[in-house]
């Protein structure tokens, strides 16, 4: 196992940021079994991934509008509410992170897919994302993990060796994605997990 990492690359939303469409779209069907329709087959997740590789939000809500009018109150909900989305924080994973700043032994940068109309929200609630170097925001790029190019840009413009970096990403295939860019990957499972396996990379 390579243990000479001097950087560490989070994911946010599902590492360290909470976000589910489900803690606003719960109070807006009475149906579980339509909002979870509505979630898997209008505002789907392939829909939202749209928003994350640069699509604007207006774009996005008026073709699902035209597309689907009997949901168009729901549909503009979806952004309309969409800070109402973030749960907080994950917060022992925040707390590997700060321990992480405070040693100063290893760069820390983030790289996300997240909608560059919606970030800046993000930025304003979650004081640790100012914690980082660098934050990578696919929707600022108009690229997308697992997108090989995504993870080249990273290393290129902040002058990151791969092979001496860790990326870390709750979805497997932005895992592998980073693997095959060259970089040391692991999934997060939970901050136990994680805690455990920046223990055997001498991170921690």
């Amino acid at each position: 196992m390579t243990t000479n990492i001097d950087t560490v690359i989070f994911d946010l939303g599902g590492v360290l940021i909470d976000w589910n469409p489900e803690y606003v779209f719960r109070e807006v069907f009475d149906d579980h079994s339509e909002m979870q329709y509505f979630l898997r087959e209008v505002c789907s997740p392939e829909w939202n991934e749209q928003q994350d590789a640069g699509r604007t939000l207006q774009e996005a809500t008026e073709i699902l509008v035209a597309q689907f009018p009997d949901y168009e109150l729901q549909i503009r909900t979806y952004y309309n509410r969409w800070q109402d989305m973030l749960g907080g924080t994950i917060p022992h994973t925040v707390e590997i992170l700060r321990h992480l700043h405070q040693k100063q032994t290893h760069r820390l940068y983030a790289l996300t897919n997240w909608s560059h109309e919606t970030f800046p929200v993000a930025l304003e609630l979650f004081d640790f994302l100012h914690l980082f170097e660098g934050i990578l925001v696919s929707g600022e790029e108009k690229l997308l993990k697992p997108d090989r190019r995504i993870y080249e840009l990273l290393l290129t413009r902040y002058e990151i060796d791969g092979q001496r970096a860790l990326f870390i990403d709750d979805n497997p295939k932005n895992v592998k994605g980073a693997q095959d860019a060259g970089l040391n990957a692991i999934r997060f499972e939970s901050p136990e997990q994680l805690a455990f396996d920046l223990k055997n990379f001498n991170i921690l």
